[in-house]
């Protein structure tokens, strides 16, 4: 799931994937809804068996690339399962978008080989980081909807035919909720666990910066479900405030890593 593996049918398989979500980006206009519904859900199973063969051949990689091709698999997913609940959502050119970016992203900087001292359930606690990432990156998609939706509301005086706009709010904190929780559980694993995790060579606690993006995004968070729980707080200042958490996560692991792997040209 959260693993990437530079072998000519992984990257047969990215190509594909990159190609049916870049496919729908270009023709989303032209497309019936059923038929775009229809490629979307190939270019997600390819996306999906790409992402699967990382984890059964060859020795596990992990960095930016393949963290952020799973998010975007995640959000896709949430998309998949919404869709059908919520056939007014219209975000298909922009998802598709992102899923062709950051598959062939990921078949260009597939990572790094994980740290042979690494423990098996090294995958689960990563598995857990991404999943969050996943939830936060949804929360930000249904946030963005709600933007557009107010923008609708102001514009348009007649009935509205998308998904109501508190719909869209209950969802966007439904899935910070959701992602704060999976953070936690991620942040805790690594303060109680880390040496176990990452080998003996490592300390159970590291101020290096991921910790630190990290645990910023969660204090983010944490303010945004409270300021949400006790004061109401929605619209413009609940966007802004979780737009801030996200990039402070997204800087966490995805930047740090893309710095070291990228600009550096090392390991982590």
């Amino acid at each position: 799931m959260i693993l990437a593996i530079p072998s000519p049918l992984g990257v047969a398989l990215g190509i594909a994937t990159a190609a049916a979500y870049g496919f729908i980006a270009a023709m989303a206009s032209r497309l019936t809804r059923q038929t775009a519904q229809g490629l979307l859900a190939l270019a997600w199973l390819l996306h999906g068996l790409a992402l699967a063969w990382g984890l059964t051949s060859g020795v596990p990689h992990f960095g930016f690339a393949p963290a952020l091709s799973v998010t975007a698999w995640l959000v896709l997913t949430v998309y998949a399962i919404e869709s059908r609940m919520f056939p007014q959502l219209a975000v298909r050119r922009v998802l598709a978008g992102l899923g062709a970016a950051v598959v062939l992203t990921a078949i260009v900087f597939p990572g790094t080989p994980l740290h042979v001292s690494a423990s098996p359930w090294l995958p689960l606690h990563l598995a857990l980081g991404i999943a969050s990432y996943g939830l936060f990156g949804a929360a930000v998609v249904h946030a963005w909807l709600t933007l557009r939706a107010e923008k609708q509301i102001r514009l348009v005086a007649g009935p509205q035919t998308g998904v109501p706009l508190l719909t869209l709010e209950r969802l966007t904190f439904r899935f910070v909720t959701a992602g704060f929780v999976l953070l936690s559980a991620t942040l805790l694993a690594g303060v109680l666990f880390g040496e176990t995790l990452y080998g003996t060579a490592a300390r159970n606690w590291k101020w290096d910066h991921k910790t630190v993006f990290s645990l910023l995004a969660w204090v983010v968070f944490a303010i945004l479900l409270i300021g949400r729980a006790r004061f109401g707080w929605r619209g413009r200042t609940a966007r802004r405030v979780l737009y801030v958490g996200a990039a402070l996560l997204l800087l966490a692991y995805v930047g740090s890593r893309f710095v070291l792997e990228v600009l550096l040209h090392r390991a982590a």
